[in-house]
């Protein structure tokens, strides 16, 4: 069922389209830069990985300005919303990313279903049972992004206290349109074409075969793969850093699969303890203390591996990015305790979810 009430999209296709396809670029030749970067000990590589993104994501604000404005001079409606259906995920955070299922229906048009996760305290959790009727908020153009009003004023509180609202059928639900499929597939092409881009321009350093040098175990970098007959891994040691690249269908948020990997990579402490752990969806990157770093250590085996899916599952559908494309997590310890940052980005924006060495997540920061 299409809504034809209230404000037509604004969105530009091509320009969305070309945007996604830049942010995975961006993301992916940064993250391989500094990947390559680290392996072949260049440091004006390491740091370009480093400040390229920082600088799109600048121009990225300043450019979004315009259309922020625009959006937020759009009066959000209100209506009333009966819940269908809830998934509470579990955990041990205070605040979970509960995923509803919602009949909402508006005064001036007609029902229509909807899903929508959003984050609710485990204290408020037996007012949002099935059936329930509450006030919700969307923008008249995007009736996907419905938002629970937590605090409705009095007169929305006592229409919702007295209302008896019907369930939508399933016909009437409303999904993303299909544009947004294909920015998140523009958006991971850019991400693999920059990535094979950069690997590419330094291929010649990456795999140069040095038959005449005797093997040291304090200089030369081991390289080693572990095929299979549906997957494959890469890993590269030097003495001062590590990685390992998995291969089609893996994923590194795959059930032990992170652990395995960071104890191969980092012998057990052969290598030196470790600084700084940066992991993407299939490359993880591990970078060892050395003389003269200013970065604390920390043992990778006190990380929780099995809180990582949770985190990058809530970071992806909390923080307001819509069509997320990218994922990423650094863990390191500076002044204080080892901190989590869980990093996601999409079209519309990038967020950053925070936690501390056990999992708990103690910051968000919503995309913009």
């Amino acid at each position: 069922m299409t809504i034809t009430s209230g404000v037509p999209p604004t969105r530009n296709t091509p320009i969305a389209l070309a945007r996604s396809l830049l942010t995975g670029g961006v993301i992916g030749g940064s993250l391989a830069g500094m990947v390559v970067g680290v392996v072949l000990e260049k440091v004006p590589l390491l740091l370009g990985g480093l400040g390229v993104p920082i600088g799109y994501g600048l121009l990225f604000l300043l450019a979004g300005r315009p259309r922020r404005a625009r959006e937020a001079a759009v009066v959000p409606r209100t209506a009333l919303a009966v819940v269908e259906d809830r998934t509470v995920p579990g955990g041990e955070v205070t605040d979970r990313a509960v995923r509803f299922d919602l009949t909402v229906v508006p005064d001036d048009g007609p029902a229509f279903r909807v899903e929508v996760t959003q984050d609710v305290n485990v204290a408020d959790l037996p007012d949002y049972v099935p059936r329930t009727v509450l006030v919700v908020r969307y923008p008249p153009d995007r009736p996907t992004d419905v938002r629970i009003v937590k605090r409705p004023t009095p007169e929305w509180e006592e229409r919702a206290a007295g209302a008896r609202l019907d369930s939508a059928p399933e016909a009437t639900r409303l999904s993303e349109p299909p544009e947004s499929r294909a920015i998140g597939f523009l958006g991971l092409l850019g991400l693999l074409l920059a990535a094979a881009a950069v690997v590419f321009l330094f291929r010649a350093d990456l795999f140069e075969q040095r038959p005449a040098d005797p093997p040291s175990s304090s200089a030369a970098p081991s390289v080693s793969s572990a095929p299979s007959a549906s997957s494959w891994s890469t890993e590269v040691v030097t003495g001062g850093s590590g990685t390992v690249v998995l291969g089609t269908g893996q994923s590194f948020l795959d059930d032990g699969e992170l652990g395995r990997s960071i104890d191969s990579v980092t012998r057990n402490g052969e290598y030196g303890p470790v600084t700084t752990l940066q992991v993407t969806d299939n490359l993880l990157a591990v970078t060892f203390s050395s003389a003269g770093t200013k970065a604390r250590e920390f043992d990778p085996k006190s990380l929780p591996y099995e809180r990582f899916p949770a985190l990058v599952e809530e970071a992806r559908t909390t923080l307001g990015v819509h069509a997320p494309q990218a994922w990423s997590i650094t863990v390191l310890r500076t002044d204080g305790p080892v901190t989590i940052t869980v990093s996601v980005t999409g079209p519309g924006g990038a967020a950053v979810l925070e936690a501390d060495g056990q999992g708990r997540v103690l910051r968000r920061t919503s995309a913009h």
